[in-house]
C-alpha cells in the first residue's frame, strides 16, 4: 500500500474507537453487533439484523448514521406498501407559462446514505424485489430513466426471527445481496440493569459525527486497496467450497445437514469483511483469523440446513462452526502470514 493509503488505514483505525465510543452513549453492550455493521459498512455491503423486538436494533442503526453525518431515512415495512413507496414515482408536472405538461420523478426514501429497512419480511415479495436494483446496482429505474442513489449507500434490515404470521420469507436472491446476517442477542443481566438506568432517566445522550459521507467513500477504497495473501484468499474459498453437497472437498456433515450450500458471493464477502477487519484494527495486511472472524455473519444465510438438521435442532452457525474446526490456520499459514506482512508492512 502507499503511504497516504497507510495514513488512512490509522485515520481509519482512530475513527473506528471514536465512533465506538460515541455510540456506546446511546447502546449498551452489543459490542460484536456494532463491530460487525461497522466491518460491513466500511466494506460498502449491506447487513440484516435479525432478533426479537426491543433489542435497539432500530435505534443502533439511526445513532449509526448520526455518528456517521449520513442522510438517513426508516421505511416500515407494512403488507400494504407498495414498490414506488419506497423508490418513488412519476407525476405529471404542468408549466404555467407555457401549458405544455411532463413527467418529473418524486424521488422516495430511499433516496439515503443510510436506509433502515424495518421489519422488511413483513412486506410482499414484489416490494421486497423494489430494493434488489437499488442495493446491487445503487441505482432506481423508472419510467426507463435511471437515476443514481447518493454515495455512499447502504441498506440495513432488521427482522423479527419469532412471529410468521403475516411475514413474507425473503427470497434467496435478495438474502445474498446482503453482505451480513447479524445475530442480535439478549443483553447479560448487568447490561439490562444499564440499560433501565438509562432509558427510565430523564438524560439524553448526544452524539458527536466522526466521518462525513465523502469520507466514508474515500476510507472505503482504502479497505478494497488492503492487499491479500493467496493463502488468506484460498482459505476463504475452501471454507465456502466445504459448505456444498457432493462435492470431493464436502465433509460428511454438511453432506447429512444441508441442503444446499454457499455460491461465490460468500468467497467474495469472506475476503472483503476481512480486509475491513483488518483496516478498522490499523492493519494492512489480512490473516485467516479475520476470515474466521466474519464466517458465521457471512455464510449463516447463505446455507441452507434440511428436515434432519431442524429435526435435530442443528444450526447453519453449528455447522460452520464445525467447518472452522476442521480448517484450522496451520503452522505453514502463520508463517505465510509473517512473510506477507513483512513484504508489505507500513
Amino acid at each position: 500500500m502507499e503511504e497516504q493509503d497507510i495514513d488512512a488505514v490509522r485515520r481509519l483505525n482512530a475513527a473506528h474507537e471514536q465512533i465506538t465510543r460515541e455510540l456506546s452513549k446511546v447502546i449498551v453492550g452489543q459490542q460484536e453487533v456494532v463491530e460487525q455493521l461497522l466491518i460491513s459498512l466500511f466494506a460498502g455491503g449491506h447487513c440484516l439484523l435479525v432478533g426479537v423486538p426491543g433489542l435497539a436494533k432500530t435505534l443502533m442503526i439511526r445513532s449509526l448514521a448520526e455518528s456517521l453525518t449520513l442522510n438517513f431515512n426508516r421505511i416500515q415495512f407494512t403488507p400494504d406498501l407498495m414498490p414506488s413507496d419506497i423508490t418513488g414515482t412519476e407525476v405529471i408536472q404542468e408549466d404555467k407559462a407555457t401549458g405544455q405538461r411532463e413527467y418529473r420523478f418524486i424521488p422516495g426514501p430511499v433516496f439515503a446514505n443510510v436506509i433502515l429497512a424495518d421489519e422488511i419480511n413483513r412486506t410482499p415479495p414484489k416490494t421486497q424485489a423494489a430494493l434488489l436494483e437499488a442495493m446491487q446496482e445503487h441505482q432506481v429505474t423508472a419510467g426507463g430513466q435511471r437515476h443514481r442513489l447518493p454515495t455512499p449507500f447502504f441498506v440495513l434490515a432488521t427482522q423479527n426471527p419469532i412471529e410468521q404470521e403475516g411475514t413474507y420469507p425473503l427470497p434467496e436472491a435478495q438474502l445474498d445481496r446482503f453482505m451480513f446476517n447479524v445475530q442480535v442477542d439478549y443483553p447479560s443481566p448487568a447490561e439490562e440493569l444499564e440499560i433501565v438506568r438509562r432509558t427510565t432517566a430523564d438524560h439524553h445522550a448526544l452524539i458527536t459525527p466522526t466521518l462525513s459521507a465523502d469520507d466514508i467513500a474515500q476510507l472505503t477504497h482504502v479497505v478494497r486497496k488492503a492487499p491479500v495473501a493467496d493463502h488468506v484468499a484460498e482459505y476463504a474459498i475452501q471454507l465456502v467450497r466445504m459448505t456444498r453437497k457432493g462435492r470431493e472437498e464436502t465433509p460428511d456433515f454438511i453432506g447429512q445437514y444441508v441442503q444446499w450450500g454457499a455460491g461465490p458471493r460468500a468467497s467474495q464477502y469472506l475476503v472483503l469483511g476481512a480486509k475491513s477487519r483488518a483496516v478498522l484494527e490499523g492493519r494492512t495486511f489480512v490473516t485467516t483469523q479475520d476470515v474466521q472472524a466474519v464466517a458465521l455473519p457471512v455464510l449463516r444465510h447463505r446455507m441452507r440446513t434440511n428436515f434432519t438438521a431442524d429435526a435435530e435442532g442443528i444450526t447453519t452457525d453449528d455447522l460452520i462452526r464445525r467447518l472452522i474446526e476442521l480448517v484450522p490456520t496451520v503452522a505453514a499459514d502463520e508463517q505465510a502470514d509473517k512473510a506477507f506482512r513483512s513484504a508489505n508492512a507500513g
